[in-house]
């Protein structure tokens, strides 16, 4: 007796919904790609425009007597391995007037202990006002040696609360938030706060470039060489951060529709920050959402206002090399996008919110919100459906070089912006490796990447709302 396992012809509706399918993963690929490259446009167009002062002396005649003075804020939870050399960095700014303020936030481990024995700090007291909210604040720590720093020593409330209890605590039109595990290079500083000099009545806020500390030396709190790391995990995020921060954040800038400021490193006015009530308790996307309230204040309340982002200035800041920390860190960041914008949706394409409505929020719902699940699901049913004879080969492969193609190109793009604006890497080396690397990271990371963002849209599905274990190394590892 003979089988016959021939697969029957599909019917015609059944190949005309596969083709459906696939023209809906391909035109939402288009789409992410003409997105893209007019980011990339404009990012080309903004630092033409606005081209990087290559010495910190040129930028200190210019604009050292104008500088307004500056609160930086820094948070810290369980950072005993990094908080010395950090708090270091930030001592070591060239500014003309600053104050640094490091929030310990109720750590469980060595972090206040070791500041007090570093920089020979003692209780002190200090008047704080309530402009916004934050939990207990059990003391401060100060020492006439070092007049400068001020530690602030609270109970636990998470990083949006501790910013909050910074807010309170400073004493200047501006306030700086990064984060404790991060190192300023010294001019930063100087270099972020040109658009509050240029134009003061307008500039409520500016962000600075993000960069990955892993591989590099770094000597009393400094970077002192800088370096590829051997990691690829830690590789690959170097060429994701220079797509966001060189082009992405560069780009919306320009089209003044900005939507975040990485808590990483940003410099904010305070009286508008605490128009709007300070950091948001109980969300993890706490810097994403704050640039979201300040634009619906000034919207709301027609009046101008600019919020930048400067390409220059570089926080320098320890990314997780395992699989299971990078894990968790994204998806925490595909959930805080979602909080976000499930918060302010009514700003979606509305013409009152003007750019940020249309072109700022456009980009969270192709990116953020529609982005991984279209993709993933273009990897899942086009090959799927091509294996069962529903889907003609062009489709597969028009497919596939969408995905692919686009973005090896706008990588390789933003390594030349790069290489012709801020010269960061010394080597021509290591520009080839990081361009090998924006190829390879098609092959398996990107896929990756899209299953940890699917995890972050099912905890934001779960309502959870823990912030996840980030084990550090700390920088005298790296």
């Amino acid at each position: 007796m003979i089988f016959d396992f021939a697969i029957p012809e599909p019917a015609e509706w059944m190949v005309a919904s596969a083709e459906a399918i696939a023209l809906v993963a391909i035109v939402a690929g288009l789409l992410q790609i003409v997105f893209y490259f007019v980011l990339l446009l404009y990012a080309g167009a903004a630092l033409g425009t606005r081209p990087p002062v290559p010495r910190s002396a040129t930028l200190w005649r210019r604009y050292s007597e104008q500088a307004p003075a500056i609160s930086v804020l820094a948070p810290a939870f369980n950072e005993e391995l990094t908080i010395v050399e950090s708090t270091r960095s930030l001592l070591a700014l060239q500014y003309p007037d600053f104050e640094v303020i490091v929030i310990n936030d109720g750590s469980k481990d060595g972090t206040l202990a070791r500041l007090i024995a570093e920089f020979g700090l003692e209780q002190v007291d200090r008047f704080v006002d309530r402009s916004v909210e934050h939990v207990p604040i059990r003391g401060f720590y100060a020492s006439s040696r070092l007049p400068r720093l001020l530690v602030v020593d609270k109970e636990n409330g998470g990083k949006a609360d501790a910013l909050n209890a910074g807010i309170n605590c400073s004493r200047t039109a501006l306030f700086c938030a990064i984060d404790a595990d991060s190192i300023l290079e010294s001019d930063a500083l100087l270099r972020v706060v040109r658009p509050f000099i240029d134009e003061p009545d307008l500039t409520i806020a500016a962000g600075g470039t993000i960069r990955i500390a892993n591989g590099c030396k770094v000597d009393s709190g400094r970077i002192s060489d800088i370096k590829l790391p051997r990691n690829f995990l830690a590789l690959v995020q170097i060429v994701e951060y220079l797509r966001a921060f060189l082009m992405a954040r560069v780009g919306l800038a320009k089209m003044q529709a900005l939507t975040v400021i990485s808590g990483a490193f940003g410099l904010f006015r305070r009286r508008q920050v605490v128009e709007v009530g300070g950091y948001s308790h109980g969300t993890v996307g706490e810097d994403m959402e704050l640039v979201l309230k300040l634009h619906r204040l000034m919207r709301e309340a027609k009046r101008d206002y600019r919020i930048n982002f400067i390409a220059e200035p570089v926080c320098w800041t320890e990314c997780p090399d395992t699989l299971s920390v990078l894990g968790r860190q994204r998806a925490r960041w595909q959930r805080g996008a979602l909080e976000c914008f499930v918060k302010h949706k009514d700003m979606l394409f509305n013409p009152r919110y003007g750019r940020i409505g249309i072109v700022g929020f456009g980009h969270i719902l192709l990116i953020d919100v529609l982005g991984p699940l279209l993709e993933v699901l273009g990897y899942i049913l086009v090959p799927l459906l091509w294996a069962l004879g529903l889907l003609a080969l062009p489709w597969l492969l028009a497919f596939l070089a969408v995905t692919f193609m686009f973005g090896v190109s706008l990588s390789i793009a933003t390594l030349v912006l790069e290489e012709i604006q801020l010269r960061r890497f010394p080597k021509a080396r290591e520009l080839a490796v990081l361009a090998v690397i924006a190829v390879l990271e098609n092959f398996g990371y990107r896929q990756l990447s899209n299953l940890w963002r699917l995890q972050g849209w099912w905890q934001f599905i779960r309502k959870q709302q823990s912030w996840g274990t980030m084990t550090r190394k700390g920088f005298s590892a790296t």
